[in-house]
């Protein structure tokens, strides 16, 4: 029992250095593998209590009965009536389960429901950055939905049941591909065998423009920009949304790293044309000139795909963000 009760003790240390060095920036965390780890650990903890510790507190706690009983009727058979003592407050101490146990396998029900919700149902995300904002803002709580593109592996991200094909106009969160362990979002708005085209600010969708409708302008709130910027309405096949836009065009878009079928881009001064390669995806930030996106960094591979965002279902700044994302 004390092997158990250091062996916990130390499990227990460890996640504590591990979560807190992710949360100090030491490394990047990967929750999924962490939650697995944590299931198959609690699993572990809960079967040995089930088939091992419990049995034999039980029958320790019986024994002890047992051996009352008994010596109660011995003495009963001497004439003795009244016996001191009650054994029930010890059997009870004997069936109490130890804080090692209660800790791991009494928590393995509730961290298996959230495996399974996290990696297979619902995900919820924080957005780190300006990238897509009219439509998400720095702060916003979202839930993104993982069966929607298809029932997928959880930690090796492989697909193994499909459902929906990603469409254009939809807001997806991916794994970056120049560092899977980093999940991005942004808006799909090429498919495969698609050629994107982004020149002087105008949108191209195999040779036709994207049309554009002016909104007014939007007060764009990043820290690292806080001015106010022309708001247009973008529509990607059945999605209507909102997309900003500098004033004047920014500095030319250029590769920022050689990816997987950059022969199938062209960089010049107006901007970048890309031929999406089957399997891949090209994705765009709507907050346009402020998002590093698939014009910078090259396609999304669909075994990158984590999901489909949804809802924001909080902002503690501000309540009226609370909805459906278009």
């Amino acid at each position: 029992m004390k092997a158990m009760s250091a062996l916990t003790g130390l499990l227990y240390a460890a996640l504590i250095a591990y979560l807190g060095g992710w949360y100090q920036g030491y490394w990047n965390g990967n929750f999924s593998l962490l939650l697995l780890i944590l299931t198959t650990v609690t699993l572990a903890y809960w079967l040995a209590e089930r088939f091992h510790f419990q049995p034999a507190r039980e029958r320790a706690a019986q024994h002890l009965s047992t051996s009352d009983t008994q010596r109660r009727a011995a003495l009963a058979a001497q004439g003795i009536q009244r016996v001191d003592g009650d054994v029930e407050g010890a059997r009870q101490e004997i069936l109490r389960q130890p804080w090692w146990l209660d800790w791991t396998a009494g928590l393995f029900p509730v961290i298996l429901i959230v495996f399974l919700l996290r990696s297979f149902m619902f995900e919820p995300f924080k957005i780190p950055s300006g990238s897509m904002v009219p439509t998400l803002l720095i702060g916003d709580l979202i839930l993104v939905n993982k069966f929607h593109y298809g029932i997928r592996l959880p930690v090796i991200n492989k697909k193994i049941i499909a459902n929906n094909d990603v469409q254009r106009g939809d807001v997806v969160v991916f794994r970056y591909p120049q560092n899977p362990s980093v999940d991005y979002i942004k808006r799909a708005v090429g498919l495969p065998g698609d050629e994107v085209a982004y020149l002087n600010q105008k949108l191209y969708i195999n040779g036709k423009q994207i049309e554009t409708k002016s909104e007014g302008e939007f007060f764009d709130e990043d820290p690292g920009s806080m001015r106010y910027r022309p708001r247009f309405t973008e529509k990607l096949g059945a999605t209507e949304h909102q997309i900003l836009v500098y004033p004047v065009p920014p500095n030319p878009i250029v590769k920022l790293y050689d990816f997987p079928y950059n022969e199938n881009c062209k960089y010049t001064l107006e901007g970048v044309t890309c031929k999406v390669p089957a399997g891949h995806y090209f994705m765009m930030g709507d907050n346009r000139d402020n998002s590093q996106d698939s014009r910078f960094w090259g396609f999304v591979p669909d075994e990158n795909i984590v999901g489909r965002a949804v809802l924001v279902w909080m902002n503690f700044g501000n309540l009226k963000r609370v909805g459906g994302i278009k």
